[in-house]
């Protein structure tokens, strides 16, 4: 008790919290106890504060998690108490889990006790799928003052897959955009927007930025234990008039060390800005984003001989630099992890497509009279490639370090090629649908990808993926790299006519053969189990009777 008190006295953060340890006193004893035990008892899980200050008290209650009470955190400006969880984490404000939906994203609310500012909710950028770790802006659909309610659209955030709506959660008013129309690279958990509850409170946030510790809450998260605290991870503050708890210092070392936010380091690594010529503004001389900014506007440029040559050099090419979409990156880093961390092996067969053609024709015939889609080859392929799966069920499972999980049911991801990046869009219980609803499925969702409109329903949980070069481009064969966490892709290629040998000895027909390629996970999958999952595949290609069974 007495080192809590010792603590607050001599902070000029926590200057206004005297009220806390004298109302708190039980909480405070056991978050700074060295000998703090995690609560057995239910009904201790959950803690209750109250504030104290110029805005209306309020009470807040939040998770206590089962790991050393040091956890315990006080924030910056908004005088709140957050404490960190192994299985759910605060994101920019926002409580988010494992089904990544935006309707799950709950906005933080904060009562400020040390100024003016009334009741508000800051809205960080949602994850909205398992990969995405920053979005776009695409539009706003609510203006600032518009009132809100829970299901209104705020606006649309372009994600690595799509572009999703994200939904108000709560009744209210829209006090602040922080994030505008097209903003880019967006952070997930970064504050984009504040909403009051009092429409006449919106003129206050006029002038409102978020907080430098709302900005580190938008960092990536690592482990569930955190680093060891480093001057360089702070990120850029926003206010520099607000007054920070004296961090530990960094343990001496022989060399001169630059600190700069990672932010700062980047910006400089981009743009060739040696940090070692620049004075820092920040908390204790940290070289903070506006320092690089003042020191590209100053017009000073590096002057070494190699980005010399190198500019000659590029000027000579000629170039044009294109823009990488949020698809196309997340594509690029998921396909780089799977050629690095898998090991990949291939199996490839031909399979005579006669009767899979003369099939097709009679299906077509009759979806003509009824109205229905017409039937492709790639949707037989699909068909048989879901019916493989559940004949041998061990290719349709992914690997973990500590156990290989089998799945029950056969999602197949089909891949499709569209202006914004290549989308894998999940047909669901492949196995279990007629051919005329996988036809008709994978005709909405490629229309849906095309259009940038897919969900992330629409998308996740596939088990299995079939991509096709050969109908739309006429590739012969190819080697597709593994979508990760699957275990196998299989890489259909075209039908071409060969002569191959008849009943006689002089006598040769033709025939139709295509070429497909499987890529297995070895982890997951044996040589001899990829080759017994082939020849199921080409048992219902060159019997599509069979599939009707």
């Amino acid at each position: 008790m007495a080192y809590a008190s010792h603590l607050i006295k001599h902070s000029r953060k926590l200057k206004n919290s005297l009220n806390l340890l004298q109302n708190q006193r039980v909480l405070l004893v056991r978050c700074f106890s060295s000998d703090a035990q995690p609560s057995t008892n239910r009904s201790h899980d959950m803690c209750k504060t109250r504030f104290h200050g110029s805005g209306p008290s309020t009470r807040q209650y939040v998770s206590e998690p089962a790991v050393n009470c040091t956890k315990l955190s006080f924030g910056v400006q908004k005088r709140n108490i957050s404490m960190t969880t192994t299985k759910m984490g605060f994101v920019g404000g926002s409580l988010f889990n494992s089904n990544f939906l935006c309707s799950q994203l709950q906005p933080r609310r904060f009562y400020s006790s040390g100024s003016d500012l009334p009741p508000h909710q800051e809205i960080g950028m949602p994850s909205l799928s398992p990969t995405m770790t920053e979005g776009n802006i695409a539009r706003w659909l609510k203006k600032e003052g518009d009132k809100v309610s829970p299901g209104e659209v705020l606006c649309e955030v372009e994600t690595d897959k799509a572009t999703v709506e994200m939904e108000c959660m709560e009744e209210g008013y829209l006090a602040k955009i922080i994030r505008g129309d097209g903003e880019k690279e967006i952070k997930v958990g970064e504050v984009i927007a504040i909403t009051v509850e009092d429409e006449e409170d919106i003129a206050k946030f006029k002038d409102y930025q978020p907080s430098a510790s709302d900005a580190g809450a938008a960092a990536p998260k690592g482990s569930s234990s955190p680093p060891p605290p480093k001057k360089e991870l702070v990120e850029e503050p926003a206010q520099d008039s607000e007054p920070k708890i004296p961090k530990p210092s960094a343990p001496p070392s022989s060399d001169d060390r630059i600190f700069a936010s990672p932010l700062a380091r980047k910006l400089a690594e981009e743009k060739n800005v040696p940090l070692s010529s620049i004075k820092g503004t920040g908390p204790e001389g940290l070289i903070v984003k506006a320092d690089i900014d003042d020191y590209l506007a100053s017009g000073v440029k590096e002057v070494s001989a190699p980005s010399k040559a190198k500019v000659t050099t590029d000027a000579a090419l000629g170039y044009t630099d294109i823009p990488v979409s949020q698809i196309r990156k997340v594509t690029a880093s998921r396909l780089l992890l799977s050629k690095q961390t898998i090991p990949h092996y291939y199996l490839t067969v031909d399979t005579c497509v006669d009767k899979l053609m003369s099939l097709r024709t009679e299906l077509n015939s009759l979806q003509e009279l009824s109205g229905g889609p017409r039937i492709s080859v790639n949707d037989l392929v699909i068909k048989a490639a879901a019916l493989a799966l559940r004949k041998v069920p061990q290719c349709n499972s992914s690997w973990t370090d500590d156990f290989i999980r089998q799945y029950h049911n056969v999602n197949v991801n089909v891949a499709v090629q569209t202006d914004h990046g290549l989308f894998v869009p999940v047909i669901r219980d492949t196995d279990k649908k007629g051919l005329s609803k996988i036809a008709e499925e994978v005709k909405q969702l490629a229309n849906k990808a095309k259009e940038n409109s897919l969900k992330p329903q629409d998308y996740e949980g596939g088990t299995f993926t079939v991509s096709n070069l050969g109908g739309p481009f006429g590739v012969k064969q190819f080697c597709a790299i593994i979508n990760p966490p699957q275990s196998g892709i299989l890489a259909v290629g075209s039908a071409e006519r060969r002569i191959i040998p008849g009943s006689g000895s002089e006598e040769f027909k033709f025939a139709s053969f295509m070429s497909v390629t499987l890529s297995c996970d070895h982890r997951v999958i044996d040589g001899a189990i990829g080759a017994e999952w082939l020849k199921a595949f080409k048992g219902y290609i060159e019997n599509p009777e069979s599939m009707l069974l």
